[in-house]
């Protein structure tokens, strides 16, 4: 295994750096990650795009959990990975920084040029007309829905939450205003496709970086991976600042196993 100054050696020789982060960057926020240190679920995989569209119980249920989770997911705030970022993009050699994150706590540490690659949890869009709302507005229109509506819940990533099946079925999910249509948070779904322009902004902007470090995630999801085959293809060095197994390990450079948000912070110093 790497040594701690391993890193702080490896960004310090890089002018141009591409940053791409997961959910071990918030997980000292609160915010539960999905994987195990070997990559492996914790808990039930997310929900399925076609399986949200097409049946209403999952429609009902998703919807239930996203309003039990969300108030305590609204309140989280930025941890140490997220200040080391900012602090890191002000000094000039963070070139980019893509997160595969939902939870906007980059933007709230203060990082500017963060591509979100699956969207913004706290935006709502109809899966019919396309109509744009925000999350709190939708908390207010279903809290309206389901008045005395309360559930025993443990929290869950990414502003979802473990609730009883009785719970759900009594839930009132909501519906566009304008066309009745499904919503959804504006994020990408397991069986979705990250935006093409998404992609190919956050593609463009490796290929101008002279070096790439993911931080936080363990790239099991091919959208993240692929910048990892990406830069390896380009003969950009690559270093990983995980807790644990990562798909890219054996394309890394430099990989160091623990805490991003020490070892960030550590390493920037």
């Amino acid at each position: 295994m790497a040594a701690r100054g391993d890193l702080a050696a490896f960004l310090a020789r890089h002018r141009r750096v591409f940053a791409l982060t997961g959910a071990g960057v918030s997980t000292a926020s609160g915010i539960p990650d999905y994987r195990d240190e070997q990559g492996a679920w914790k808990r039930r995989p997310p929900v399925m795009i076609q399986a949200l569209r097409s049946d209403p119980a999952i429609y009902r249920r998703y919807w239930a959990r996203a309003y039990a989770g969300w108030p305590r997911f609204s309140t989280v705030a930025p941890g140490a990975a997220h200040r080391a970022f900012a602090r890191w993009e002000s000094r000039g050699t963070l070139a980019h920084l893509v997160t595969q994150n939902v939870d906007g706590l980059h933007q709230q540490a203060g990082s500017r040029a963060v591509i979100d690659l699956h969207g913004r949890l706290d935006e709502v869009v109809c899966l019919g007309c396309r109509r744009r709302g925000t999350r709190a507005d939708t908390q207010e229109r279903l809290a309206a829905l389901n008045p005395g509506w309360t559930a025993a819940f443990a929290t869950a990533p990414d502003g979802d939450a473990d609730i009883d099946d009785a719970a759900s079925a009594a839930f009132e999910p909501p519906f566009c205003d304008t066309c009745g249509g499904l919503l959804k948070p504006d994020v990408v779904f397991f069986g979705e496709n990250v935006p093409v322009d998404r992609y190919e902004c956050a593609r463009d902007a490796l290929a101008s970086a002279d070096a790439l470090l993911v931080a936080g995630s363990s790239l099991m999801v091919y959208s993240g991976y692929r910048f990892a085959r990406q830069a390896r293809e380009a003969g950009l060095p690559i270093a990983i600042v995980n807790r644990g197994h990562t798909r890219a390990d054996d394309l890394a450079t430099l990989k160091v196993e623990g805490d991003v948000g020490t070892l960030l912070t550590e390493a920037l110093a």
